[in-house]
């Protein structure tokens, strides 16, 4: 795979990755209710993604109800996709852990303000995909419609009751085509 710009993803690089994950590693959750890993563990749960919260410090206990792995390594099912919310430096080490999976995970997801070009090139050259300084729950709701870039109005108003899509998310995320 060659690498490329990370300044700017088409949604429908995004829409695609979102639509074929299933299994979620989340490095770096926090059990900690008012911590923003936390509500991203929650809404991606709640949109019926398979989430495995990745944290030493809470090994073996819940987060929103998920059991939390010590690492990567410890994961008992393949992955999908390795969301890293940890800084830029801690980056790294998680691809090469990631890298160590079988089989591999389809992509690495960098959160918000998180950017390493060496994590990303590493990642990429394995045929992984590589999402940086973004949220998976930001980029769902928003491609989903719940929000826009300005805030939680996506502009649309309707009296329909939203239509479920295929597959395992609970709305989906709405295709361009419709």
């Amino acid at each position: 795979m060659t690498a490329f710009s990370h300044e700017h993803y088409e949604d429908e690089y995004i829409e695609a990755i979102l639509a074929s994950i299933k299994t979620v590693a989340v490095v770096g959750a926090s059990a900690k209710n008012i911590r923003p890993s936390y509500f991203v563990v929650k809404y991606l749960l709640s949109k019926g993604y398979d989430v495995i919260p990745v944290n030493p410090g809470h090994a073996g206990r819940e987060i929103c109800g998920a059991k939390t792995y010590a690492s990567l390594s410890e994961i008992d099912r393949p992955v999908d996709m390795v969301d890293i919310f940890r800084n830029s430096d801690a980056a790294l080490p998680v691809v090469r852990e990631a890298l160590t999976l079988d089989p591999l995970p389809k992509v690495i997801w960098m959160q918000l303000e998180i950017r390493n070009d060496a994590a990303a090139t590493l990642a990429e050259n394995a045929g992984i995909k590589v999402v940086m300084n973004r949220c998976p729950k930001i980029e769902y709701a928003r491609l989903s419609g719940e929000i826009g870039w300005a805030g939680v109005s996506s502009g649309v108003l309707s009296s329909k009751k939203p239509r479920l899509k295929k597959g395992f998310q609970s709305f989906g995320i709405v295709s361009r085509d419709t």
